[in-house]
């Protein structure tokens, strides 16, 4: 069995397993945390309202922007580059319109009555450089700061390596550099892999909790009448 046969076949079958039932594992332990029950008399009744802190910490108070704009900016670059490369490449959609179709039976165009909208290859190509290029600046500035430096882990840097492969590998695959492109589209595939591998038990789990965690929160903090 080549790279590719694996890739394709048994390492993709695996590697969809563990993220799924990874995901829905930590999510699920999550949800049943048991906390203790507030007793004190809320001061707003209207709890949901703070659900605005989602939108209102997507980006960081003015007092604190001096010393997070880097990390924002860079962040939000690699996030847009990388969401783009992924959902609107046209190889990518066809993927996922075959997995719609083959675990859960939708049709795609048939159920919405549109088709998945694409980009260029070669626009493409440009946002996952930009992403790229995010990525390895995050990197640098991590290790270039002391503070961030000491309070970086194995979870920290391998989260960004498994991160990154997937965008360099799809890059050397669509130029058809370095090696034969079953070969590359292979090491893609399995880069992927990789990364899906990983997703439950890392900081990239962050994906799926951020916005829960924050929901949370504001809610408590409207329930308490603080300030969002």
């Amino acid at each position: 069995m080549d790279l590719l046969t694996f890739a394709r076949g048994p390492g993709m079958h695996w590697a969809t397993t563990v993220f799924v039932i990874g995901v829905l594992w930590r999510l699920l332990g999550m949800l049943l945390l048991r906390g203790r029950k507030d007793l004190s008399e809320p001061r707003s009744t209207a709890a949901w309202k703070g659900l605005r802190l989602i939108g209102l910490r997507s980006w960081p108070r003015k007092e604190f922007l001096g010393g997070t704009a880097f990390g924002e900016i860079m962040g939000y670059t690699f996030h847009i580059g990388f969401l783009v490369a992924l959902f609107f490449y046209l190889p990518h959609i066809l993927f996922f319109e075959d997995i719609a179709k083959s675990v859960i039976g939708v049709n795609f165009k048939r159920v919405f009555g549109f088709a998945w909208p694409y980009l260029p290859g070669g626009a493409i190509y440009f946002f996952s450089a930009v992403s790229l290029a995010a990525l390895i600046a995050v990197l640098v500035h991590r290790i270039a700061s002391p503070v961030k430096r000491m309070l970086s882990n194995f979870d920290d840097y391998f989260s960004w390596f498994v991160t990154i492969a997937p965008i360099a590998t799809g890059m050397l695959a669509y130029s058809h550099y370095g090696a034969p492109y079953p070969t590359l589209l292979g090491l893609h595939l399995v880069s992927v892999e990789l990364l899906m591998l990983w997703f439950p038990f890392g900081k990239l789990m962050h994906a799926f909790t951020m916005f829960l965690a924050r929901g949370v929160q504001g809610v408590d903090f409207e329930r308490k009448g603080a300030s969002l």
